[in-house]
């Protein structure tokens, strides 16, 4: 099992949100501050594949994703597109229910809403509408230097996702010390509820001063890292 095979398991294992995904990351690793989940209290971690849709149309995206890979999670980027959903039940479905994807992501919209939500499928997206998109093929396909510096930036990344929204892991941190830094920061944040809940400090106390680490009886729980 490589470095970002454990990553997703640690991740996964642990129940390590989105949240304190971001603080090992420095608050960082969000793509749009749009996206919310359509249904509640998923939480989905896997590898990402970048597709996008182009001028209106959603053409490309089928032609991308009719193999896509089982347990990936599909990130969606318009381009072009106006305020005309990327796709709906049917792409959902195929998606989640044939293709086997942990998750999607949409940087756009989605139409079919009440079926996405029956289904309760793990989607996070940035609105919705009930005008679709056409599939006709473009005559003139989008830059390929976006689309390698999309899938350079993308593919192969981790995303995190959960009720916060989502986060994502880029390649250059699948490593080890990214690895112990997802247990530094769930040790952090065991530390600091034992103190507001069983020492009855304050968040100013804790998280500020961090007295526990002047604190001998608590020098068994402090974080290995700063």
């Amino acid at each position: 099992m490589n470095i970002a095979d454990q990553i997703i398991k640690r991740i996964k294992s642990n129940r390590i949100s989105s949240t304190e995904v971001a603080d090992c990351m420095n608050k960082t690793g969000g793509i749009s501050h749009k996206l919310y989940p359509l249904n509640a209290r998923h939480f989905n971690v896997g590898f990402v594949k970048w597709t996008y849709a182009i001028n209106e149309s959603n053409w490309e995206h089928h032609e991308q994703i009719h193999n896509i890979e089982p347990g990936q999670i599909v990130i969606t980027e318009p381009f072009n597109c106006g305020e005309r959903a990327i796709f709906g039940d049917l792409v959902g479905k195929y998606l989640m229910l044939y293709r086997q994807c942990e998750a999607l992501i949409v940087l756009g919209k989605l139409r079919d809403i009440p079926h996405l939500i029956k289904e309760n499928y793990p989607i996070w997206l940035e609105g919705v509408s009930p005008i679709g998109s056409h599939n006709k093929k473009n005559e003139v396909d989008l830059d390929e230097s976006i689309k390698n510096e999309r899938r350079e930036k993308y593919d192969g990344s981790i995303a995190v996702c959960d009720d916060s929204g989502v986060i994502i892991i880029p390649k250059e941190l699948h490593t080890n010390e990214f690895l112990e830094k997802l247990d530094w920061i769930e040790n952090q944040e065991d530390i600091w509820f034992d103190c507001i809940d069983r020492r009855k400090w304050s968040t100013y106390e804790t998280v500020c001063l961090k007295n526990y680490l002047k604190d001998d009886d608590s020098n068994k729980f402090k974080p290995t890292k700063s």
